[in-house]
């Protein structure tokens, strides 16, 4: 069962980081602004009436509502008088945020079901783990830490909304995604009856590291550059996707140079591959198929105006990248021998 929840743990954390790449591509980040309810609610609303504020009627504590494009939080359970009293309501200090629309709200709110759903299966990956305690005790430990982390990328995501989608804190929350994803893979790895370890040369493995780091540092400049873009939408709206990349900041054109140097570096990593016959073949392929869609949407987002869906497709394929270069590193971790390269 410990392998199961693993695996299904690592299916639903794609499906996060997929469905958090659909909030950002629709806008729809600031959909629920509070946490971890939406507008106080475990259902959100789907109407604007049931966020005004109506005279004889019951509220609920914790209920939110939009008065005067601002939000008011109900401070305990009561039934509204003829005339609005500000007394029963405390203002929403955690930002000035006061705007409803339903698609945002669902697709927000789907979004952190997904996150909820994560949180399940780890725990119960975790639970599960107690049974292997004396065969495989590392896979409590790093079941537990996965855990953890997953707990604190929840706290972040409330970060990340109270601070109305602040640029960094959606950098860290991306990165700490992919962290949970090596996490999990590299549990499933050691969790198999017979781990397969791969001999190959510490130039090799030092190669696949450089590689790693090269590329949370790519990913994380993309959600800079994503974040420009967003500002851009806000500014000339969603039909003017030909402005949205018109002048952009040098954060776009590092992370344009960057995907050079991250396909040489994975392209050289390929070719050792070929070349010393290390068995890696359908994870290196699988590799440079995936940098060359990633750079392909890179394009079609640049010079063809955002065709629909490339935004999230770009950043989803990174995750796949950044997951196939960590499990490479997974399977030829302990194993390395001097080889004379020529």
């Amino acid at each position: 069962m410990f392998r199961k929840f693993a695996k299904i743990s690592l299916i639903v954390i794609y499906l996060v980081i997929i469905a958090g790449a659909i909030v950002r591509m629709t806008g729809s980040g600031m959909g629920c602004p509070d946490w971890p309810k939406c507008f106080g609610y475990l259902i959100p609303p789907t109407e604007r009436e049931q966020l005004e504020w109506k005279p004889q009627h019951d509220y609920f504590k914790g209920q939110v509502i939009i008065v005067n494009e601002s939000l008011k939080v109900a401070k305990n359970k009561f039934s509204s008088d003829r005339n609005f009293n500000q007394n029963n309501w405390n203002n929403y200090d955690k930002h000035d945020y006061a705007e409803f629309n339903v698609w945002h709200t669902w697709i927000e709110y789907i979004n952190r079901l997904f996150g909820a759903l994560s949180g399940v299966f780890v725990l119960l990956m975790f639970i599960s783990s107690i049974w292997h305690r004396k065969s495989k005790p590392k896979l409590i430990i790093w079941s537990f830490i996965t855990l953890v982390l997953l707990l604190f990328q929840a706290w972040l995501g409330a970060t990340v909304v109270y601070s109305n989608l602040l640029p960094a804190r959606i950098t860290i929350h991306m990165i700490v995604a992919l962290v949970i994803v090596a996490l999990l893979l590299y549990i499933i790895h050691i969790s198999k009856p017979k781990t397969d370890q791969i001999e190959t040369t510490s130039t090799f493995k030092y190669l696949v590291i450089f590689s790693l780091f090269l590329s949370l540092i790519q990913i994380g400049l993309g959600t800079q550059v994503r974040q420009f873009v967003d500002e851009a939408v806000r500014a000339v709206g969603y039909n003017e996707k030909q402005l949205w990349l018109d002048n952009p900041d040098i954060k776009f054109y590092i992370h344009r140079t960057f995907s050079v140097l991250v396909l040489l570096i994975n392209v050289l990593i390929w070719f050792m591959n070929k070349k010393y016959r290390y068995n890696l073949d359908q994870l290196t392929n699988g590799l440079l198929l995936a940098i060359g869609a990633e750079i392909l949407t890179g394009i079609l987002m640049y010079y063809f105006d955002f065709p629909f869906l490339t935004q999230p497709l770009h950043l989803i394929i990174a995750a796949l990248m950044f997951s196939l270069q960590f499990y490479i590193f997974v399977k030829i971790r302990k194993n390395s021998k001097q080889i004379n390269i020529v």
